[in-house]
């Protein structure tokens, strides 16, 4: 079929085997690939209600079917399984250059399974897997993980002409369930604790290379296509925005909007925040644009510390939800420390937005007396000790590393923790912006702000933040496109520019299938049943579509509130209009 290689690998880690099968040509028309393909995978696979960190649990890697070529945004590759995290479906997703290599390996995907008996490395080409001992890279650090693969196991093959590598860190080989997959340093799949499920399989890295390429349907079509599009997309004011500031711009935009999470869960912005904006970080440290490959956006930043204790610390980022989650959560008001906690996360292989919130969860457990430990709020070091116990699995770190779920129960406080199916939140306060709250609560993987990035169409104006009716349906016109851009492995930020009239050329001249509106959107509801199928399955009920009593029961000091009643109505409209029954069991196709 075009625009897929036809080919699966999966990897035995307990046998050090490995076996490539033909793709179904039915999963590849009704899924597309990405998260359809994958997500197909785990239902097939997966023993229902198998431990996340069993090696029964499936690691999918998998690259989409526009990577490797000429279409903009693609240049990304997810990671599926059961979540150490949540006991749900996850997916996680991440960008550079290293998905061109997981692409050129030549598999629609890569289905890990088993556990090896000690520290391993994997090289998959596309003749298959080689393994690789790995136990003197026990310990190390993401950065010096990464470096080590690139160096050692690489094969000296004809057809190396992509290569990359995905690693876990320290946090990773311990289990911790908010550990994350790291590439090219700073690029990470980060949600969720997938690295926690590499970690418990034993491997520490894996090297991707090959110089296999999807053949397009119409190659010509595709490449004026992508031409096209560039040309109208790269002056748009949205890019030109993302490439001047990156994310770090919705540091002024939330605060504005009174949706800045701060002070744990307690706030809708901060006094201090034009210290943590983007204007103050370009303007005191050296910062400039970067870009994943295929990539016009340059969202990136490339940032080196001019002044203060970490001077000369250089990394890419910090992305905005860093910045909420340590800059907001943890109230710390200095840009320099916050780029020194996301280089110390990076480096220890955890996901910033759960450390952040896990950190300032800890302060506020220890202003009850629940805990005794060095840590307070605008407190660097104590946030950065935590972090390193969480990592290594040290003291209250241990617990912590369980996740906030199984700290909040610890603690008795379990009605002032804020997550979903056990993710915490993205930064935006769903008291604010009501249909963030909708999009946490349904969120396939726990509290994700990814799926719809609902907070665009309400700040943009396209619906108003406070209204219920209506956003439902709104809601899910975002996810459907989206899941489509999970299929594809797409990055979110091109979402104003592939339309579902720009999706419909670009996959039919990749793929040849039907990509009309219509035939997508059945495809997205498809996908939006199968994974909620594999989330019933593993022991979901009604109460984990929920936020937490709190947010409802406390407004913010603004006075804007999300109260229970508004919640439950635009839950049902998700329900009734996914055509899922009260409860939120798939009854037939989406109502669409």
């Amino acid at each position: 079929m075009h625009g897929f290689h036809g080919r699966i690998l999966t990897v035995d880690l307990t046998r050090r085997a490995f076996a490539i099968e033909a793709a179904d040509p039915a999963h590849l028309d009704a899924y597309l690939g990405g998260k359809g393909l994958a997500t197909r995978l785990l239902l097939d696979r997966n023993p229902a209600g198998v431990d996340p960190l069993a090696p029964e649990n499936n690691l999918i890697f998998a690259a989409g079917p526009l990577c490797g070529g000429v279409a903009w945004g693609a240049s990304r590759y997810g990671v599926f399984t059961k979540s150490p995290q949540t006991g749900f479906y996850t997916e996680s997703y991440s960008g550079g250059r290293t998905p061109q290599a997981v692409d050129a390996a030549g598999f629609d995907a890569v289905v890990l399974t088993g556990a090896a008996n000690a520290l391993t490395a994997l090289t998959i080409h596309p003749d298959g897997c080689t393994f690789h001992d790995a136990a003197d890279l026990a310990g190390l650090d993401a950065y010096a993980t990464e470096d080590a693969a690139r160096e050692r196991f690489v094969l000296p093959r004809d057809d190396a002409k992509r290569v990359g590598a995905v690693v876990i860190g320290p946090a990773g080989e311990n289990l911790c369930r908010l550990a994350m997959i790291a590439n090219e340093r700073w690029r990470c799949a980060g949600r969720t604790g997938v690295g926690a499920v590499m970690g418990s399989k034993k491997v520490k890295a894996i090297v991707f290379q090959g110089d296999r390429k999807r053949q397009a349907a119409d190659p010509a079509g595709l490449a004026a296509h992508a031409a096209a599009f560039a040309k109208r997309g790269v002056e748009t004011k949205g890019v030109q925005v993302y490439k001047a500031m990156g994310t770090t711009m919705m540091v002024g935009v939330m605060n504005a909007a009174g949706a800045f999470p701060a002070k744990y869960w307690t706030q809708g912005n901060c006094e201090h925040w034009e210290k943590i904006s983007g204007e103050t970080f370009h303007k005191e440290h050296e910062v400039k644009a970067h870009a994943c490959a295929k990539c016009f956006m340059s969202c990136g930043r490339m940032a080196k510390l001019a002044s203060g204790r970490h001077k000369g610390l250089t990394l890419e980022g910090p992305e905005y939800e860093t910045i909420y989650a340590f800059g907001g959560l943890c109230m710390i008001d200095d840009m320099a420390e916050i780029v020194y906690l996301n280089d110390l996360c990076d480096r220890l292989g955890i996901d910033t937005i759960s450390a952040g919130n896990l950190c300032a969860f800890t302060v506020e457990a220890v202003s009850r007396g629940r805990v005794d430990y060095p840590i307070a709020y605008n407190d660097p070091d104590g946030a950065a000790r935590l972090i390193q116990d969480i990592a290594s699995g040290t003291g209250i770190g241990a617990l912590l590393g369980q996740g906030i779920k199984v700290a909040a129960r610890a603690w008795g406080l379990e009605d002032l923790a804020v997550h979903v199916k056990g993710l915490e939140p993205a930064g935006y306060d769903p008291r604010a912006l009501r249909g963030m709250g909708l999009a946490y609560a349904t969120s396939d993987r726990g509290a994700c702000h990814l799926r719809t990035t609902f907070y665009k169409p309400e700040l943009a104006g396209m619906i108003p933040p406070d209204a219920v009716e209506g956003k439902a349906a709104m809601l899910i016109e975002f996810e459907d496109r989206l899941t489509i851009f999970d299929t594809l492995i797409l990055c979110r930020f091109f979402r104003d520019l592939y339309t579902w009239d720009e999706l419909t050329q670009v996959i039919g001249l990749t793929t040849g299938l039907d990509a009309s509106e219509a035939a997508l959107k059945r495809r997205a509801a498809a996908i939006a049943d199968m994974t909620r199928e594999f989330n019933l399955r593993e022991g979901l009920t009604p109460a984990d579509d929920r936020l937490p009593e709190r947010i409802h029961r406390e407004p913010l000091p603004s006075g804007k509130e999300l109260p229970r009643e508004a919640f439950d109505a635009m839950l049902a409209d998700y329900y009734r209009l996914r055509n899922w029954s009260p409860q939120g069991v798939p009854t037939g196709a989406a109502d669409l």
